[in-house]
């Protein structure tokens, strides 16, 4: 028997498989270990201060030291750990949180499914729609469009409609019956003098061109979120959901929304959808629905669809799909107790009060010879690091000098994200007009090495 590494990080390398990570590259690094946070900041094992610029993987909504939320979690512990939802049971909290949701909802729902993630949550998703269309009488429609760039999760399913490579390559998917169309990325797609209007015609254009390729008759549903998060933070175009959703109605297509990110503050509102006009037969959610305490993650369904699936049920008998853990009366009962804490805190009210320094910072990155595109809305935002500014010719190999600048950001006490050479933001929606301006500060340190690295690389000029 080999002997136990006698280091912390050392068992890391030698036991755990982490996602996302390249594991050779892992085997020789080791992992940053964070022990502790407070507020908006973690701290690793040697006491190192972050401010967490990701709010961890954009869900930390009210930071890392909430009491309310552990105090939640100890009083249902002590009351009932665990209960299942199968076969006409349920605890007291998911029936409470089901009914907050509906409430909350932006647009008339009438049912809630409960998961443990986004991805979870978006593969009962597609589950969904293919039952209830079967139910409907209309087994061919079996087709669902996602955009190229759209991120939807990492189950067989929901990685299928995410429109990344890296969820494709080698593990054999998309699957069948998942399609993707453009990416509606104005900075980086759009023709030479195209307004944000006239593109996100001309992407809605794509769009209908798609469904009439396949057949209108085959097509069950379009996904989408609000603002495109692990894509790089893509805001949508002027007008772009407006006309979407226009071609979506034309077909009687369903919209799902994928909220996981965007809901419960993020954008500026309670929702994304709120923020964009979006009108949702099905809108799915987590993260923040208990600021990631606890894995949870919701489907909320309308009646059209419901009434499907509950005729089906009748017809077949049940329903035959849910988790061990769908609708776990702890991680109900903080994610109500986060709930709670946005009314009362008016967490939105306070991203509203905040964003507009939180853009104004981000905008000013606009000026760095590297910095091509800066963009945000809410409290979340990102800046796209390009080789030239005029021509927008990217780095090669793309996501290098990205991963220079966010390796760069944690040398400063600072947690971002590289999406490729896209650098997102997403902080704890309690973060204050200081704390933005700290966290922008060791950005605008951590871009200025970058700057250095570029130049002293070779990789482009930025005098």
């Amino acid at each position: 028997m080999s002997e136990r590494p006698n280091s912390t990080a050392a068992r890391d390398v030698a036991y755990q498989l982490h996602p996302y990570t390249n594991a050779r590259k892992h085997e020789a690094e080791g992992p940053l270990i964070i022990e502790r946070g407070e507020g908006i900041h973690v701290f690793d094992e040697q006491g190192k201060s972050y401010i967490e610029g990701m709010a961890g993987l954009w869900c930390t909504s009210l930071g890392f030291s909430e009491p309310r939320l552990v105090e939640a979690a100890t009083r249902q512990l002590e009351t009932l750990p665990y209960y299942h939802t199968f076969a006409h049971k349920t605890g007291v909290p998911p029936i409470e949180l089901a009914e907050r949701l509906i409430g909350l909802a932006p647009v008339p729902m009438s049912k809630v499914f409960f998961a443990n993630s986004g991805s979870e949550a978006n593969d009962s998703v597609v589950k969904l729609v293919w039952y209830a269309n079967n139910a409907m009488g209309r087994p061919e429609r079996k087709k669902i469009i996602s955009r190229i760039k759209g991120y939807h999760g990492v189950t067989v399913a929901s990685a299928s409609m995410t429109g990344l490579p890296h969820n494709h390559r080698d593990f054999d998917l998309p699957i069948q019956n998942i399609l993707h169309t453009s990416c509606p990325h104005h900075y980086r797609f759009a023709e030479a003098g195209e307004s944000e209007e006239d593109f996100a015609t001309r992407m809605a254009g794509d769009l209908e061109a798609m469904i009439q390729a396949e057949g209108p008759e085959t097509i069950a549903a379009f996904i989408g979120e609000p603002v495109m998060g692990a894509g790089g933070v893509i805001l949508p175009p002027e007008t772009y959901w407006e006309k979407v959703q226009a071609v979506l109605r034309k077909y009687d297509i369903w919209l799902i929304a994928d909220e996981v990110i965007c809901g419960f503050g993020r954008t500026g509102n309670m929702f994304g959808c709120q923020t964009y006009g979006i009108e949702p037969d099905i809108l799915v959610v987590a993260k923040a629905l208990s600021s990631a305490y606890l894995p949870i993650s919701a489907v909320m369904i309308s009646d059209k669809v419901y009434q499907a699936v509950a005729e089906n049920s009748a017809k077949i008998g049940t329903f035959g799909h849910g988790f061990t853990y769908t609708g776990h009366p702890v991680s109900a009962a903080v994610a109500l107790e986060t709930l709670k804490i946005y009314e009362e805190r008016d967490i939105v009210g306070h991203v509203q009060a905040v964003a507009p320094r939180f853009a104004a910072r981000l905008k000013r990155l606009a000026e760095h010879p590297l910095v091509g595109e800066a963009v945000s809305v809410g409290l979340i935002g990102a800046v796209e690091l390009v080789a030239d500014k005029e021509s927008r010719a990217p780095f090669e190999p793309l996501g290098s000098v990205g991963a220079v600048c966010a390796r760069n950001a944690e040398s400063e006490g600072l947690i971002v994200r590289a999406l490729m050479d896209r650098i997102a933001f997403c902080p704890p929606l309690i973060i204050g007009e200081a704390e933005i301006d700290e966290m922008f500060d060791r950005f605008t340190r951590a871009l200025e090495a970058t700057s250095s690295h570029v130049s002293s690389e070779g990789l482009a000029s930025v005098a």
